[in-house]
């Protein structure tokens, strides 16, 4: 039921953020084309970008949200990690392209003499309109992502507040050109040159992280450290070792070796197990995957 709940949560605030985003994506291309400029035909394409992986994270949920099965032992979490990934290239790309388009023209403008045209008022209004929007949508998808703790989310309310950067770019370059005079019509292209690195940076900070995922790399040395913390505070247990971590989605996946006596019985040892297993799992989380490898305290002259 929980998962059902956390599922229809996800939905509805990606619904909501993929209806946005198709309709701002139809107002900028409007806005760019009556307008002449080159920097809300960009910031359209970004809006087309985010409508795009909208789609993935509402494809990727459905998946990840699915119990484990015969073909996935370990459940579909790492769908939701393959989402954020996705989302996290498909920003990269947009980036590089909006930095090209933008790049080409500022050295036309200064090097070959080409003139640009100078934006129109609509497409100012377009971009002021977009900054409301998308921060509103940032801001409720952060919120919902954190909440339900959903990297895919997280990563989407970022790809918000990226559109939210780059059409306050927009929004200073159109006006520059405008209010300045036919001189500053490249503050168009120069915003999106700016906002194209943004974007990309963003973009990597997504990235990394997902990729040591999906590379099964260990969780952080504070995570690790707690769980060996847990793990002591039963007195019959000793010496925690061969500690493995790693994310499986959202969720820990944790297994390690414990010391017990080896004069108790194996019902003894099992409910020990169970005790640290509910504790974990208390800490991390009830989808906590753990798997706990029991072994005879050793004598002091074997250690």
């Amino acid at each position: 039921m929980k998962e059902h709940i956390r599922k229809r949560k996800i939905m509805a605030v990606t619904l909501t953020g993929s209806l946005a985003n198709f309709l701002l994506l139809v107002f900028k291309f409007v806005a760019g084309v009556l307008g002449h400029s080159s920097a809300m035909i960009a910031d359209a394409v970004h809006s087309l970008s985010d409508f795009v992986t909208d789609v993935i994270v509402l494809l990727f949920i459905n998946i990840s949200s699915k119990p484990k099965d015969e073909g996935h032992d370990y459940g579909h979490g790492k769908y939701e990690t393959l989402a954020t990934t996705i989302i996290g290239i498909v920003l990269m790309c947009v980036g590089a392209g909006l930095f090209w388009d933008g790049a080409n023209k500022v050295f036309g403008f200064y090097f070959g003499g080409e003139q640009l045209e100078s934006p129109g008022k609509i497409a100012l209004t377009a971009a002021i309109i977009s900054i409301l929007i998308k921060e509103t949508l940032y801001r409720l998808t952060l919120y919902v992502g954190k909440k339900e703790n959903s990297q895919a989310v997280i990563a989407n309310a970022w790809h918000h507040r990226s559109d939210a950067f780059s059409s306050i770019g927009t929004t200073l370059g159109i006006g520059g050109a405008i209010l300045l005079g036919d001189n500053w019509r490249v503050l168009d292209p120069i915003a999106a040159v700016i906002v194209s690195i943004l974007i990309v940076k963003v973009a990597f900070q997504l990235v990394i992280p997902a990729i040591n995922d999906l590379l099964e790399k260990s969780l952080p040395t504070e995570v690790e450290d707690k769980i060996l913390s847990i793990i002591n505070e039963t007195p019959e247990v000793r010496n925690p070792h061969n500690l493995c971590t790693r994310r499986i989605g959202n969720d820990f996946a944790i297994e390690v070796h414990i010391r017990v006596d080896g004069q108790i019985t194996v019902s003894r040892a099992h409910e020990l197990t169970k005790e640290i297993e509910s504790k974990l799992r208390l800490k991390f989380g009830p989808a906590t995957h753990i798997v706990l490898h029991v072994e005879p305290i050793k004598e002091k002259k074997d250690e």
